[in-house]
């Protein structure tokens, strides 16, 4: 029997198909969703739920075994096809419903997976309903159909979604740019142009945009839509610098996430990115609290306070962020994975938001003004990026690493475990949806980063 705990994870569903997740398991999901979630109307719930997905082999028939789990319960489905993830998020918002989105966001081909959220786009974690979910098809106890059948309707919400985001991010005033967009054969080759261009039947705004691989391919056969891994931004930093672009933006599979380099096709650390839109709000809001997940870099806080904004450390993950956001009354969160978070969009996660950002920021400058001018003044510390580790023994590893340097720097479980010194920081975290350690660091110079990353790997690898 496919072990559920693998599958049924802290943020979401997600798995080898057929394998692991296939048709049967998604109808159960669905079956369970509604129940656990009281979303029919005799249980005081909207009495239907919307559904999107992205561009991966496996998603319709996954996505009509899932609706035949809802349409069962007597809850009607809104069906709105291809879509990103923060297009789903934007449907549940819109329409005050709860919604399924099928993607297993940066993962290869093979695996698909489901996110849920409730109505308003508010997260369904493992405490939020997803482990009552796994417990509820564990034991066997998903609802059988009810007496009346929900219906299924079809809704193309694209145009809408790009009008939307372009009423949040005003830039039809910015100077002409020219932006390269790598959608990874991923869903940004499905919104990109409606919300960057005319598409949508929206006005038209002073940006050139070049696509790269926007043919919308599951298999992903140009390279993985990953943008977290270096290897996967070889042909956007290439091409920015081929075509003389002001800037550049890399997308995942289900464009919830966006990476940015600049005019000379270096990346931009997600953290200058938190900093840098941190600092739009607060033009905008002054003294807005502002969330950042504790393995951003520690220029996020230290900027945000300097510009009279609350910093707000909080742990590694959407659902976390969303329920401190809706805590907090947060304007803006940031991670260092590309997750940008927004109050206005439901404070859910958007990539093409932060990328709107980005653009209108650089297109405010006076003519000439290059990226990396603009963001050198929101990049402070060198920094690693995530290593990740395979270790036979995560608890062992995380002991070894306690034992190591629990003397000579402060400590915090936050969030795995966080060290902290006077010229250097860095968390060793499991991986939520992979068997590995996380290891970022962040350090005042380049050289005690190179030290410190060494010392630490050494003792996580030492088995």
């Amino acid at each position: 029997m496919t072990d559920l705990n693998s599958i049924i994870k802290a943020y979401d569903v997600r798995g080898v198909v057929p394998d692991q997740l296939d048709a049967r398991l998604a109808h159960d999901v669905g079956a369970s969703f509604v129940e656990v979630l009281g979303i029919r109307t005799d249980a005081g719930g909207p009495g239907a739920v919307v559904i999107g997905n992205d561009m991966r082999p496996s998603g319709p028939e996954l996505v009509e075994a899932f609706t035949e789990g809802v349409t069962e319960q007597g809850c009607d489905v809104i069906q709105i096809g291809l879509c990103s993830t923060d297009g789903l998020y934007f449907a549940a918002g819109r329409l005050g419903l709860p919604g399924a989105m099928f993607t297993a966001s940066h993962n290869p081909a093979r695996y698909n997976g489901i996110k849920l959220c409730r109505a308003g786009a508010s997260p369904v974690g493992e405490e939020t309903g997803l482990a009552e979910i796994r417990t509820m098809i564990a034991e066997g106890r998903v609802p059988p159909p009810g007496p009346t059948r929900g219906e299924v309707r079809h809704r193309d919400l694209l145009p809408d979604y790009a009008e939307f985001l372009r009423s949040l991010v005003d830039i039809s005033g910015i100077r002409p740019l020219r932006v390269v967009v790598d959608a990874g054969n991923g869903m940004a080759g499905h919104t990109a142009l409606a919300v960057l261009g005319t598409e949508a039947g929206l006005p038209p705004v002073p940006l050139t945009v070049m696509p790269i691989y926007f043919e919308l391919d599951g298999t992903f056969p140009n390279h993985e839509a990953n943008p977290i891994d270096p290897a996967n931004l070889v042909d956007l930093q290439q091409r920015v610098v081929q075509v003389g672009a002001d800037l550049g933006l890399a997308f995942d599979g289900d464009a919830d996430r966006c990476f940015v380099v600049d005019e000379r096709g270096d990346l931009v650390s997600p953290s200058t990115i938190t900093s840098m839109i941190a600092a739009r709000v607060l033009q905008r809001e002054p003294g807005a609290t502002i969330i950042h997940n504790l393995i951003t870099s520690r220029a996020v806080p230290e900027i945000v306070a300097e510009l009279g904004g609350v910093p707000l450390r909080t742990r590694v993950g959407h659902s976390f962020i969303k329920a401190k956001m809706a805590e907090s009354g947060a304007a803006f969160g940031g991670e260092h994975s590309g997750h940008f978070y927004f109050r206005d969009f439901w404070r859910a996660d958007s990539g093409m938001l932060a990328a709107l950002n980005v653009i209108a920021m650089l297109g405010e400058t006076p003519p000439g003004t290059p990226l990396s001018e603009l963001v050198s003044q929101y990049s402070r510390y060198a920094a690693s990026g995530e290593i990740n580790s395979e270790v036979s023994d995560v608890p062992a590893a995380l002991a070894r690493v306690r034992a190591a340097f629990s003397d000579q720097y402060q400590v915090d479980d936050l969030d795995g475990l966080t060290f902290t010194g006077p010229d250097a920081w860095f968390n060793v975290r499991p991986s939520n949806t992979e068997p590995l350690l996380r290891l970022n660091v962040e350090a005042d110079s380049a050289d005690i980063l190179s030290e410190k990353v060494a010392e630490v790997l050494a003792v996580i690898r030492d088995e």
